[in-house]
């Protein structure tokens, strides 16, 4: 089997992290990967926040659990690192784009060896002021809406195996 079917077949959403941080240069590729990938109109319209500031990190936790209805709770689940993906809402496939490029960064960091797990609400988290005012201050320009959290980190314990696939989920038309 090639590396990337690999990869693709044992990725699994990590739960559970230590709290090591994770080297800037990793980071650098799970983002790359994420830049790198497929955008309609080849728009290229996700952009990415990358936090490893322990401060804003556990505010975004904060704010995410909140809005879920789980007040006190780590959404984040110890990951030391968010790389929060947002897309400029003027780009009809803005939300498909960041999709696609926190998949992308999700098996990026699955073979960096590396744990991660897509966290929602970032939509409703960059709603807020607060965060809207974040993006101001990072010089970002446009109107964007967040599409989701991917949290990086080492896995505090192996992945689980594979839960196995429903059937009857293809239509072949020949």
């Amino acid at each position: 089997m090639n590396e990337v079917m690999k990869a693709l077949l044992e990725r699994r959403s990590c739960k559970k992290y230590k709290a090591d941080p994770v080297p800037q240069e990793l980071i650098e590729q799970v983002i790359e990967a994420g830049l790198y990938a497929a955008s309609g109109m080849g728009k290229q319209s996700p952009i990415v926040v990358a936090v490893t500031d322990k401060k804003l990190r556990d505010r975004l936790s904060e704010v995410n659990a909140e809005i879920r209805g789980n007040a006190g709770q780590d959404m984040f689940y110890g990951a030391p690192a968010v790389l929060v993906v947002l897309a400029d809402k003027s780009v009809p496939t803005a939300v498909y784009d960041g999709s696609v490029a926190i998949e992308n960064m999700l098996l990026a960091a699955h073979s960096l060896g590396l744990g991660s797990c897509w966290i929602h609400r970032a939509k409703q988290t960059f709603e807020l002021d607060e965060f809207k005012a974040l993006l101001k201050d990072l010089g970002v320009e446009g109107e964007y809406e967040g599409v989701g959290n991917c949290i990086l980190g080492w896995a505090a314990e192996p992945a689980k195996p594979a839960a196995p696939r429903r059937e009857g989920r293809v239509y072949w038309v020949k």
